[in-house]
């Protein structure tokens, strides 16, 4: 069933554990991640960045996860990560996605309030969440600028004064997470993440987070997230294997052979992530 991340997010906040935002590339990774879904009984969030709809387009995602959802015995949610600006989260409403992400977190604080203001007062009258970020998660998302060197972390007090004037369902938070392919250890800053949610009691969101030790993040759920996301790793392990079929039948044409273990390795590591989430048997 399709649903919105609302009441997903919130009961997942009421019962200390996260739900899995997985970012689809294709027809593929939809099918790897609801049957993922499927098995472990778990609520899952599939989502699109700016790049990967540029490729396509809104519709056709909205489409693919639409059937998928209409299919599955759980809880599916759409969403647009990192929407790039205010018509790009219309777009995604009209076309039938049920939550958005409005990305300000790289302009300045008072920008970055105008701008989730303005997608917050068209989305909330549709029963349509909104989430934002504030602080900067580090590394290179999709196709936007990089932000290593700056401050990455989200300042509690100004994490207060955003919601309560953007009134965003719920809120991503820099606390030391980058995108992208990690250069060594990532490291949680527990906390500045216990004092974000000292303050506040929305959603909170984690980016960033292929290739997080899977023990920081199940402490950065008992901290106050409950949203975490993963792109990179599922990008990953899909050409693993899709390039190893290959490699072992050179001679292949058939696009649906390679696929099939490409879509294994997704369902294998999204069902270790639901695992982790403690999303498991939340459906």
């Amino acid at each position: 069933m399709l649903v919105t991340t609302q009441n997903m997010l919130l009961r997942a906040q009421e019962g200390r554990y996260a739900v899995g935002a997985f970012n689809v590339e294709s027809l593929e990774f939809v099918m790897a991640v609801v049957r993922a879904a499927e098995a472990k009984r778990s609520p899952v969030i599939m989502q699109t960045t700016p790049g990967t709809v540029k490729y396509a387009s809104l519709g056709y995602f909205a489409a693919m996860v639409r059937a998928a959802a209409e299919e599955a015995s759980v809880p599916v949610a759409l969403h647009l990560d990192h929407g790039d600006g205010f018509d790009r989260c219309v777009q995604a409403m009209h076309a039938g996605y049920t939550s958005v992400m409005i990305d300000g977190s790289h302009v300045p604080f008072e920008d970055n309030v105008a701008l989730t203001a303005s997608v917050t007062k068209v989305a909330l009258p549709l029963d349509l969440p909104v989430e934002a970020e504030l602080g900067r998660v580090g590394g290179k998302e999709d196709d936007g600028p990089a932000t290593e060197g700056e401050t990455p972390y989200t300042d509690p007090d100004e994490a207060v004064e955003f919601v309560a004037r953007t009134h965003c369902s719920s809120l991503a938070v820099g606390v030391g997470t980058a995108h992208g392919v990690y250069q060594g250890t990532p490291h949680i800053e527990q906390d500045v993440l216990k004092a974000i949610r000292s303050r506040l009691d929305v959603p909170l969101v984690l980016h960033g987070t292929s290739g997080v030790p899977d023990d920081q993040v199940a402490e950065a759920i008992a901290n106050g997230i409950c949203k975490v996301n993963y792109a990179t790793e599922l990008r990953q392990v899909y050409m693993r294997g899709f390039m190893g079929y290959l490699a072992e039948n050179p001679g292949c044409f058939d696009p649906k052979k390679p696929a099939v273990p490409g879509m294994a390795e997704i369902q294998a590591i999204v069902e270790s992530h639901m695992d982790n989430l403690h999303s498991t048997g939340r459906a």
